[in-house]
């Protein structure tokens, strides 16, 4: 089998598209659900987030303006990158700092967007860049939504090359394999205490990690959050 880049869902109509053809839509998407607004006391960002080394996993997410860049931090750790409590940290460039007090609306300017890093051994690195922003209603709830993420990419076993892998062996990682299908992992050589899961997920296979923050209802909170610009059109 060949590696296969299943077709993105966006959750706020529904519909799914290529990774090449939701980048188009979120933007005409989004745009119908914020017309006829009566009040539009707020600017909300929407935002694409990538890993370094490719765009076949990817987030959209919708941040009001006041959203501080810690509770980013939080929600990338939650659903992407959280294993064992390491440090992060923003940038502006390379060695630019932004502190994780400053809100979405302080990076307006920046064009380039910004550089996230998660664990500074192991690093996992976040590019973050505003592609969108919406004037819309007060008061929501909800501070991050996310419009649409990546299917999970479907990644033949190393070993058969026949069946999708489901397991990382961290081991066999250093020599440019590793992925393995649940037959070929029950025949593994290695001790499966050096297993990881396949997760959909740039840290699939890093350091500890395991998957995502199973807390997190992405369902629920944009729903929550359409149901306030509804409000906001009446």
């Amino acid at each position: 089998m060949e590696y296969q880049l299943p077709k993105t869902r966006c959750l706020i109509c529904g519909s799914d598209y290529t990774p090449r053809g939701i980048s188009k839509h979120i933007h005409s998407c989004i745009k119908k659900r914020f017309q006829n607004l009566i009040h539009k006391d707020v600017t909300y960002y929407v935002l694409f987030i990538h890993p370094d080394f490719t765009k076949d996993y990817f987030l959209y997410l919708l941040l009001e303006q006041n959203t501080k860049l810690k509770e980013l931090d939080k929600f990338l750790r939650a659903i992407w990158l959280e294993c064992c409590g390491h440090m992060s940290a923003f940038f502006h460039g390379k060695f630019n700092e932004v502190s994780k007090d400053y809100r979405i609306s302080q990076l307006d300017n920046i064009s380039r967007g910004i550089i996230y890093h998660y664990d500074f051994g192991s690093t996992t690195e976040l590019h973050i860049k505003i592609i969108g922003k919406y004037n819309g209603p007060i008061g929501s709830e909800e501070k991050i939504v996310i419009l649409a993420r990546n299917s999970q990419p479907i990644i033949p076993c190393d070993e058969c090359g026949e069946r999708p892998a489901v397991e990382i062996c961290t081991e066999c990682q250093w020599d440019g394999g590793g992925w393995l299908c649940e037959q070929c992992a029950r025949e593994h050589t290695c001790e499966s205490a050096m297993f990881l899961p396949v997760c959909n997920s740039p840290r699939a296979g890093v350091c500890g990690y395991e998957g995502e923050d199973r807390e997190i209802r992405t369902d629920k909170a944009l729903n929550n959050f359409l149901k306030q610009l509804k409000k906001a059109q009446q």
